[in-house]
């Protein structure tokens, strides 16, 4: 049996670009709040050119090949300005220089008002995208299912825009707050000295069973004992990768044998040498590092 959803001599093409899934970020009063913040009185240029009524059209293109990031977030800060969007791109598309990402309509004190925040939205997450995805690729050039988790080492304030950005990338989020994860530091085991690790797993797992319990460790003969101990996952800090391969080698003889993570210094360059070793997923914070990726954007008036 076959079905239509309508008659075929009523069906009509779509000449506009069908727009992604709408979701961004942030929420609207977020991005509200950008907006305002860069034009809190309005914008006194096109005010006093007497421009801001007439038709006008605006152009996001990437500059740079990219990994998209936060374009909803941009399309909806040209739309509260007042403009009119049509999407070329989303979040998560790779894009050769060239590319459009999208396209606006409105008032030109609309569009001329949305731009810059728009713009910004995309080049520096974009540029966190970009990072991250090639972290991910180079890591499983050796290894197709390893995992890399980006920390939450962002900027403070931005973790909706931070997360996004990871997700775009095609990595995934180590943790994103400390009401989480459990996740053992040196800097907590200074308080427990004498404290057996058998005995603090059993009070973490009494206390939450339903987390798995994270130990950051510095040295080989630390990382065993852990995992000796009943940690679920072991997170290597600044092992070099041979030292993290005999890690590894040490742990897999044990009957429970716990995730390994590596962490510290993991970047595009040696992501591959750490998913040899046999890491079972980089933690990373080299992304937001990176530096934005270019956008060029064209306003002129609508012919």
């Amino acid at each position: 049996m076959s079905w239509s959803l309508c008659p075929e001599a009523a069906c009509t093409v779509m000449t506009r670009p069908v727009a992604p899934d709408p979701a961004t970020a942030a929420t609207r009063a977020v991005l509200e709040r950008l907006l305002r913040d860069d034009a809190p009185y309005g914008d006194l240029t096109t005010e006093a050119l007497e421009i801001g009524a007439l038709p006008a059209v605006m152009t996001f293109h990437a500059r740079d090949a990219m990994v998209a990031a936060l374009v909803e977030d941009a399309a909806a800060i040209v739309e509260i300005a007042g403009g009119v969007v049509d999407w070329r791109a989303r979040s998560g598309d790779r894009l050769q220089p060239g590319a459009p990402i999208l396209s606006a309509r409105g008032p030109a004190g609309a569009l001329l008002k949305g731009w810059k925040v728009a713009q910004t939205l995309i080049e520096i997450w974009s540029g966190v995208a970009t990072s991250a995805s090639e972290i991910v690729t180079a890591a499983r050039s050796v290894s197709p299912d390893i995992a890399v988790a980006c920390t939450r080492k962002h900027t403070p304030g931005v973790k909706d825009f931070a997360v996004a950005a990871v997700k775009a990338g095609g990595a995934t989020m180590h943790r994103m707050g400390l009401s989480e994860t459990i996740l053992v530091f040196p800097e907590h085991l200074a308080f427990l000295e004498g404290v057996d690790g058998a005995a603090l797993v059993a009070a973490a797992r009494t206390s939450s069973p339903e987390k798995k319990l994270v130990i950051e460790v510095k040295s080989i003969e630390t990382g065993v004992a852990a995992a000796v101990a009943g940690f679920e996952i072991i997170q290597a800090e600044k092992f070099s990768p041979r030292e993290l391969a005999e890690l590894v080698s040490a742990v897999s003889a044990l009957d429970r044998r716990p995730l390994i993570a590596a962490a510290g210094g993991v970047n595009t360059a040696n992501a591959a040498d750490y998913a040899r070793s046999g890491a079972d997923f980089l933690v990373t914070s080299a992304p937001y590092a990176a530096a934005p990726r270019d956008v060029a954007v064209k306003i002129a008036p609508q012919a």
